[in-house]
C-alpha cells in the first residue's frame, strides 16, 4: 500500500468512527437536552407559583392591616362622637349640633327649621291661619 491509499483509508476510517460516534451519542445528548429543559421548565413553574403564595400573603397582610385600621378609625370616631354627644347633653343636643354644621356648611338661600311640631315654620303659620292667611 502507498502513503496515498494508507491516509485516504485512515480518513475514512476516521470518518465512520466519527459518524458510529455521533450515532450512538447523538441520542443520549437529546434526551439528556430534554431533561435539562424539563428540569428549568420545573424550576421556572415552582418560582412563578412561590412568586404567587408570596403576592398573595402581601394582599392577606395588607388587608387585614386595612381592616384594622378602619377599626380603630371606627372607635375613634364613636369615642369622638360620645364626648359631644356628653358634652352637648345627650343624643338630641347632639343631633341639634350636627344640623347646624349641616346648616353653616349649606349654601342655600332658603332653610326650612322644623318646628317642635315637624311641621316648617312657614307651612304651620299657613295651616294656623287658613288657606288665605287671613286667620278665618
Amino acid at each position: 500500500m502507498d502513503q496515498k491509499t494508507g491516509c485516504t483509508l485512515s480518513l475514512i476510517g476516521a470518518a465512520v468512527v466519527v459518524i458510529l460516534v455521533a450515532l450512538f451519542v447523538w441520542p443520549q445528548y437529546r434526551v439528556y437536552s430534554q431533561r435539562l429543559a424539563g428540569e428549568a421548565a420545573l424550576a421556572e413553574a415552582q418560582s412563578s407559583r412561590q412568586v404567587a403564595i408570596l403576592e398573595a400573603r402581601a394582599k392577606k397582610e395588607s388587608a387585614i392591616a386595612l381592616a384594622e385600621a378602619e377599626v380603630i378609625r371606627a372607635r375613634g370616631a364613636a369615642q369622638a362622637n360620645a364626648i359631644l354627644q356628653n358634652s352637648l347633653g345627650g343624643p338630641e343636643g347632639y343631633l341639634r349640633y350636627l344640623q347646624i354644621q349641616a346648616l353653616e356648611s349649606s349654601k342655600a338661600s332658603l332653610i326650612y327649621v322644623p318646628t317642635e311640631g315637624g311641621l316648617p315654620v312657614t307651612e304651620s303659620r299657613r295651616l294656623a291661619t287658613g288657606p288665605q292667611g287671613d286667620g278665618q
